[in-house]
């Protein structure tokens, strides 16, 4: 099983290896695949598939709500050797000891929060919602920010097989 302290230092790497709130500009994106963009990094090695939502929807008390949120996307990270692993940033802190509700295609899934952040609880938690996007249209991640705001944010699933093999394959 993965640490949650494991996944903070993985998500660090990204984050060092190449600025999270611009990765979808960084040079070193290397594929796009209809909605999914893969991206590459040497040292240390890493490549990782990233995508931003189709449609954000914010709300507080039921009611819709306009607010200022940073960059939202949905990661899969490869390193060699090693599994992929999933990752959100919903662009603000999540409320403490708060989920994220992920519907693929109609089946359920859950992230857990740690400030800005969202992963599956375990290395079979992140292969099963592996499996679910790559066979999956459409992904929904529901959450609670820390001032209280529901998101829904939808990600398109076309393209994310293509370029999950393409993230993997260069990482192998």
């Amino acid at each position: 099983m993965t640490s949650l302290f494991g996944r903070t230092l993985a998500v660090a790497a990204i984050t060092l290896a190449g600025s999270v709130a611009t990765a979808q500009e960084s040079t070193n994106r290397v594929a796009t695949m209809t909605d999914w963009n893969v991206f590459t990094e040497e040292n240390p090695k890493e490549c990782w598939g990233v995508s931003k939502p189709k449609e954000t929807v914010n709300s507080r008390d039921g009611q819709p709500v306009s607010v200022r949120r940073g960059d939202i996307l949905l990661f899969v990270t490869f390193r060699p050797g090693k599994p992929g692993e999933i990752s959100f940033t919903g662009g603000y802190p999540f409320a403490g000891g708060s989920t994220v509700d992920v519907v693929v295609d109609g089946n359920n899934y859950q992230l857990f929060t740690d400030g800005e952040w969202a992963w599956p609880g375990s290395a079979e938690d992140d292969a099963k919602l592996l499996a679910a996007l790559k066979a999956g249209t459409t992904a929904t991640l529901t959450a609670r920010s820390g001032k209280g705001t529901q998101t829904v944010d939808t990600f398109s699933l076309r393209g994310f097989t293509a370029a999950m093999e393409d993230a993997e394959k260069r990482c192998s």
